[in-house]
């Protein structure tokens, strides 16, 4: 944020600063949502070059298009495990996990 309009904003009386403060979350809890975050946008990116609809990739994980939906938003009912399966399902390899999750984005 510029910081013009941060100086507005905290004139007008808001608070502005990142999720992780607004939250309070720890180094760790921040990290694992980062971490959530990254493979769902892997997720999003590679069913899309792979030109497959939620529905279809629903249907290869045994899963709802509705459930996909909330894997690519980050939804945090969403379990890793489940992420981590759906990559595989549509060819990700252990290398493109760990680039993923080792990624600085």
């Amino acid at each position: 944020m510029e910081a013009a309009k941060r100086k507005r904003l905290e004139a007008a009386g808001w608070s502005v600063g990142s999720a992780t403060d607004f939250l309070k979350l720890s180094p760790e809890e921040a990290a694992f949502v980062e971490l959530k975050l990254r493979l769902s946008e892997s997720l999003k990116r590679r069913r899309q070059s792979k030109k497959l609809s939620q529905a279809a990739l629903a249907k290869k994980i045994k899963s709802s298009q509705s459930r996909v939906a909330k894997m690519e938003a980050g939804d945090p009912s969403v379990s890793l495990d489940l992420l981590i399966r759906a990559l595989l399902a549509i060819g990700a390899t252990r290398n493109d996990l760990a680039r993923v999750l080792g990624s600085r984005q």
